[in-house]
């Protein structure tokens, strides 16, 4: 099969080639990677658009090419149709032909492993089934508690300072600390594990140890759960129905812990940045017309927390975008520039409240299944933190905030902010209470897009287990509802019922804020 593409990767383009630009690599093609791409990848995605259309080629680390998909409703065919675009990277033309070595620095992210995100039809439904039947495990309200309390306990680490940089010292470790909890492992929750996380991603050096680290803390973890299982997400997806291996929980726990920390720190960072920089933030909150779940709503249009997401492989030749696709080539979802097509949002200033079109998720069967929980993260993190720090300023001139990215996202290197001082909060000091539900209540959290079955690809590997239907439940408690359908109301509090104190309306009663807002956190 011939290349798309008018180069092969590593091959070096000839003295004057406009090539030799940082910006550009062989073939004159832009790489996705590289100072262009972190500074400014709003403008490379204009770049991009204005030559190629709606679906672009690119380059990857090492010069590898691949598709990089711009178009709204490009995207939403590349994600929903997965007869033509496959999640099994094992597909991937350089792959096979050597053209990836095992050490690429993003092979933390392409490698396949026996987890949902790289499959498709009966094993998908099998595996993200034990997923999302785990995730409407999670007592919600018990959720908000730990998240509220987590939040204040990070404020108390810097509120009689006076200054503190909320990226470093607030949303990089919210979201590990939810987590370590969800998953049963609060004493695994350490500034290594923090920045792990964020390391491997990136496509360094260091990316591959990085991996290792967090796989050899959750495979301890397993093995714990394996001999005492325990009221947690490890447990529950050691002991579904879907008789995962070993193996299998680990590679899952890994997908969810670093998808929901690096989605959700830097959705909590940019909802941050918003509120104090944006003034369309800052007068609706000021006057009490916008909720902080608003806030972070509008946020995943503007600065969805993952840029792209990759990949997809192709199945066999086809067209997309006007461009011949050709069997085996990687295509990556366009999430950032999906969310800011002309012919969907021509206006980049307008409003998108109660909009939910946005890509910030994915789509498609593996648009992401854990969201609400990044928005209860966001949602209840910032509204701590705000009514903490009611006077909360930037630190720094706007224009001097400094952001790091790669292909997958985009993140605030620090975000300084200062605030009149104020005494620690005094915190429930008991171990964590147990986060699963009591009693199962009729539905849960809204799990959307169902997965649809498609063959299995030839090279499928031997000895898995059958698949298992996601709806599935344990023996222990009443069959579910299928995992990927929209559940009923349970009646949690609506989104938006709360208002940040130092943006109600002057006339608001203070008291009543006050027991409003401890319900909405579960108290």
């Amino acid at each position: 099969m011939t290349t798309p593409f008018h180069h092969e990767p590593g091959a070096v383009p000839p003295p004057q080639c406009p090539a030799h630009n940082l910006g550009t690599g062989p073939g004159g093609l832009r790489r996705l990677y590289g100072p262009e791409a972190e500074n400014d990848p709003a403008g490379l995605y204009d770049k991009l658009r204005a030559e190629h259309g709606t679906v672009a080629p690119v380059l990857l680390h090492g010069d590898v090419p691949a598709w990089l998909v711009l178009g709204h409703s490009e995207n939403l065919h590349l994600t929903r149709t997965p007869s033509q675009f496959s999640r099994d990277s094992r597909r991937w033309r350089a792959l096979q032909d050597g053209s990836v070595a095992p050490d690429h620095p993003l092979a933390p992210i392409f490698t396949w492993q026996p987890v949902c995100v790289f499959a498709d039809g009966a094993k998908h439904e099998r595996q993200r089934g034990a997923v999302t039947d785990s995730m409407e495990r999670i007592d919600t309200r018990g959720v908000r508690r730990h998240i509220n309390r987590f939040s204040n306990r990070l404020v108390n680490d810097f509120s009689e300072k006076g200054s503190a940089d909320l990226v470093g010292q607030f949303a990089e470790h919210l979201p590990m600390m939810v987590m370590c909890a969800i998953f049963g492992m609060p004493e695994e929750y350490d500034e290594r594990l923090v920045q792990a996380a964020r390391d491997m991603t990136r496509g360094t050096e260091t990316a591959v140890a990085s991996n290792a680290h967090i796989v050899s803390v959750l495979t301890r973890l397993v093995e714990r759960r394996r001999a005492e299982p325990a009221p947690d997400f490890a447990s529950w997806l050691v002991e579904h129905p879907a008789t995962m291996t070993d193996i299998e929980v680990v590679e899952h726990l890994r997908l969810i812990l670093i998808a929901a920390y690096e989605s959700t720190a830097n959705l909590i960072a940019n909802v941050l940045r918003m509120v104090l920089t944006d003034p369309r933030f800052r007068a609706r909150l000021s006057g009490g017309h916008m909720t902080v779940p608003e806030a972070v709503e509008q946020t995943l249009w503007d600065e969805p927390p993952f840029t792209a997401v990759f990949g997809r492989w192709a199945v066999g030749d086809t067209e997309l975008g006007g461009q011949q696709i050709k069997a085996g080539d990687a295509l990556l979802v366009g999430i950032a520039p999906a969310n800011t097509d002309p012919t969907v949002r021509p206006d980049l200033t307008a409003n998108m409240e109660g909009n939910r079109a946005h890509l910030a998720f994915s789509g498609g069967p593996h648009e992401c299944p854990g969201q609400d929980i990044g928005r209860a993260i966001a949602d209840v993190g910032v509204d701590a933190l705000l009514m903490r720090l009611p006077d909360l300023e930037l630190g720094t001139e706007e224009s001097e905030l400094r952001w790091v990215g790669n292909i997958m996202s985009r993140h605030l290197v620090e975000l300084p902010v200062k605030f009149a001082p104020s005494p620690q909060q005094k915190l429930d000091s008991d171990p964590l209470s147990v986060m699963a539900r009591a009693v199962r209540p009729a539905g849960g959290w809204e799990i959307s897009s169902p997965a649809r079955p498609v063959p299995e690809p030839a090279h499928s590997i031997a000895g898995m287990q059958p698949a298992h239907a996601p709806g599935a439940a344990p023996q222990h408690r009443p069959a579910a509802a299928p995992a990927d359908a929209p559940a009923p109301a349970t009646g949690e509090p609506a989104p938006g019922t709360a208002v940040i104190p130092q943006q109600r309306r002057p006339a608001a009663p203070a008291r009543l804020w006050q027991a409003v807002s401890r319900w909405w956190n579960g108290y």
